[in-house]
């Protein structure tokens, strides 16, 4: 695989898939930017990367990068993104791919036009577990999935108001930046997107989501039962209950392990550590599948990014929050 990469903003996240990435031996990121200069040049020297561009447009426009990776705070996922395919690049662009389905859908029909690649980059679907738990649930082992239970919840250390988690106008709200997580786990296991979608929410003083719960149901019957918050240190792990047995991934959205546990109690666990950041694998996926001629993920397919946020956008509605940006 020779691809160059780009990264396009320079906070935590970029950071980790930066070490990700190197980690894979292969120096494949040619360009990073950001709206600072002087921020974009300190994370090249960090990395080794050749190129610091204090702006998002001249990474757009280089010539000899290949694939964006787009680590921006989630209400400029959209415009970052469009920028970049309609500049030629492909595009991985950090979850959720957008903060509604709207933008979601420009975005997915500008890359299928102009015959692009673009994908939702969800870390934990890749994880050398994930790939595991999705190999047992095609062979059945714990039956047919009847039950989902999974949770993203952490208490924040203090709410302030101006911080991407509790301001509207950064798309706060523990929905979009960790309810994504059991909402993507749930639609990988079921396949499909909910039939009926229940929700309640504790709100912030600024009025973004600060606990909340969702209950889906599937049009086969299947129930999941989700979670996600900054106000309380709660379960990280996530359970797939079947007509044969379960499967439990603790801390599943960095999950290394899995334990099966069949009818009357016997159980085995089960060790997949992922190396580095594990922020690696995705772009490893991302490239595997260009080299194939393909242009969407069989893994992380561009529909179901449409159906998820379609889901965020039901439950928000039902919430009563609309984001001051949004039309």
């Amino acid at each position: 695989m020779n691809y160059n990469w780009g990264i396009m903003a320079c906070g935590h996240i970029a950071s980790r898939f930066a070490e990700g990435l190197a980690s894979t031996g292969k120096e494949f990121i040619k360009a990073v930017a950001s709206r600072s200069e002087n921020k974009a040049k300190a994370f090249a020297a960090k990395f080794d990367i050749k190129k610091a561009y204090g702006d998002y447009q001249s990474l757009a426009n280089d010539p000899e990068i290949d694939i964006v990776y787009i680590a921006s705070p989630h209400p400029m996922h959209h415009e970052n993104a469009l920028l970049c395919l309609r500049n030629g690049k492909h595009v991985l662009c950090e979850k959720p791919l957008t903060v509604n389905a709207k933008q979601a859908k420009e975005l997915i029909d500008t890359a299928r036009e102009k015959q692009l690649f673009l994908m939702e980059a969800i870390w934990t679907r890749f994880l050398p577990v994930m790939v595991q738990v999705r190999s047992w649930l095609t062979d059945g082992i714990i039956g047919e999935p009847r039950l989902i239970r999974a949770g993203f919840n952490f208490r924040a250390n203090e709410l302030d108001p101006n911080s991407r988690l509790f301001n509207p106008s950064l798309g706060g709200g523990a929905l979009l930046d960790v309810g994504i997580y059991p909402i993507m786990f749930a639609s990988m296991v079921f396949g499909d997107s909910p039939t009926e979608i229940q929700s309640l929410a504790s709100k912030a003083p600024t009025g973004v989501d600060y606990q909340s719960a969702y209950l889906f149901q599937y049009k086969n019957g299947a129930i999941a039962s989700l979670s996600s918050g900054f106000e309380s240190s709660g379960t990280m792990d996530a359970m797939i209950v079947g007509t044969e047995g379960e499967i439990r991934i603790p801390v599943f959205w960095k999950g290394s392990k899995a334990i099966i546990t069949k009818p009357g109690g016997d159980f085995e666990e089960y060790a997949f550590p992922y190396r580095s950041s594990g922020l690696q694998y995705q772009a490893v996926h991302m490239m595997e599948c260009l080299e194939q001629g393909l242009l969407e993920s069989p893994v992380m397919p561009l529909d179901e990014s449409l159906s998820l946020q379609q889901t965020m956008d039901t439950i928000r509605d039902k919430w009563g929050l609309k984001y001051p940006f949004e039309d």
